[in-house]
């Protein structure tokens, strides 16, 4: 099945945080390389970010044993402070995350483009444990 015919996923999350705080967490590098796993046997050894409509961001994601690493990089197509951010991965799938800010807490919507390795589900659960992670280093720090 080829990618742009499939359903896009959607993951999100609401973080007791205020939105000025999340977006630098979402976005700072030194910030994403603590959260951005999607589980425990997992991290972020390196991550640069350059936050503005077509600036470009990588982030290494690594097993902690060493077995296996990838970048996970893309484009940023549209940047919206403290409201949207929208990007294109490597493989061209797209990306938009919205922030939503209610005072002392936001909401983070985001839908991106299926891979056609893993099923939905999985992308979805790795997706989502990735945003749970963030809710939790931003909600503890």
């Amino acid at each position: 099945m080829a990618t742009a015919t499939q359903t896009t996923i959607t993951v999100e999350s609401t973080i007791n945080a205020p939105i000025e705080k999340v977006w630098q967490y979402w976005s700072a590098p030194e910030h994403i390389t603590k959260w951005c796993a999607a589980s425990d046997d997992w991290h972020a050894p390196e991550a640069t970010n350059d936050l503005r409509t077509g600036g470009k961001f990588s982030t290494t994601m690594a097993a902690k044993d060493g077995s296996f690493s990838f970048d996970f990089g893309g484009v940023y197509t549209e940047v919206k402070e403290h409201e949207l951010i929208a990007y294109q991965l490597g493989d061209n799938r797209k990306v938009k995350i919205i922030f939503n800010s209610y005072g002392d807490t936001t909401h983070v919507t985001e839908t991106f483009d299926p891979e056609e390795i893993n099923s939905p589900e999985m992308q979805r659960a790795g997706w989502q444990a990735i945003l749970d992670n963030f809710r939790k280093y931003t909600e503890n720090n």
